[in-house]
């Protein structure tokens, strides 16, 4: 069972070639997960002000088999799959005229914010309906790039605060944005394969250091924060429009 949204999209969704960003396409997808909690009696903000808690995304699998562009109506599909220990797993899926365009698996945990320690699945008491699991082979593999792996440094970016979520870090549909600020020049081409591993959060006022390397079909990436600390990787693959 999924909960579904409807939306037109817009035209500050695109990039230069009229392709919907992936930071856009990531957007719709959070945006509907939301609104589901929303409509199961479960207020992000409530969530966080009240309780004290809040979802951290730590995986994303993602896959556009077509570029999106602007005014076009798609439906937006999510459902969770069962769970276990600390890791909250919930597919999305986005579907233009009846075709899947795009899918993707995310992997949330959940954090007591004052504790700063994550909450279990199973003390965590609500529950959204289930749905059946994306094919994995489907989607790009999970990302880890060896220590010893040889990187270029490309550049640097602070953290700022248009940035920002609530809890003052960069908000997780930021990332792509930043590395695709990174990849070679984007003109006639889409990311087509999106994977990233969320590893430390970047705070408001850090500046990170970006490192890319190449690999097979896919450009590698790994942002470091401040203090050395491994902040997300990534493993972006592109196709023609």
């Amino acid at each position: 069972m999924y909960y579904q949204q409807s939306y037109t999209t817009k035209w500050h969704d695109t990039d230069p070639s009229g392709v919907m960003r992936p930071s856009r396409v990531l957007e719709y997808m959070q945006e509907t997960a939301n609104l589901q909690c929303r409509a199961y009696g479960m207020d992000l903000n409530d969530l966080f002000y009240q309780e004290g808690l809040g979802f951290l995304l730590s995986r994303l699998q993602l896959r556009i088999d077509a570029p999106l562009h602007a005014y076009e109506d798609i439906e937006v599909r999510t459902w969770c799959l069962p769970s276990r220990a600390l890791s909250f797993l919930r597919c999305f899926s986005i579907l233009r005229e009846g075709k899947v365009i795009a899918e993707a698996l995310t992997t949330w945990a959940l954090m007591d914010i004052k504790q700063k320690t994550l909450v279990k699945v199973s003390d965590f008491q609500r529950e959204f309906p289930m749905g059946d699991a994306l094919d994995e082979a489907t989607l790009p593999k999970k990302i880890r790039i060896p220590a010893v792996m040889e990187m270029e440094t490309v550049g640097n970016r602070q953290v700022v605060y248009s940035d920002l979520d609530f809890n003052f870090h960069m908000n997780n549909t930021k990332y792509p944005d930043m590395i695709c600020d990174f990849l070679p020049d984007l003109r006639g081409q889409f990311v087509s394969s999106l994977s990233l591993a969320y590893m430390n959060e970047a705070a408001f006022g850090d500046t990170l250091t970006l490192q890319r390397t190449q690999a097979e079909k896919a450009h590698l990436f790994r942002a470091l924060r401040s203090d050395g600390k491994i902040c997300v990787e990534a493993a972006v693959e592109m196709k023609n429009i």
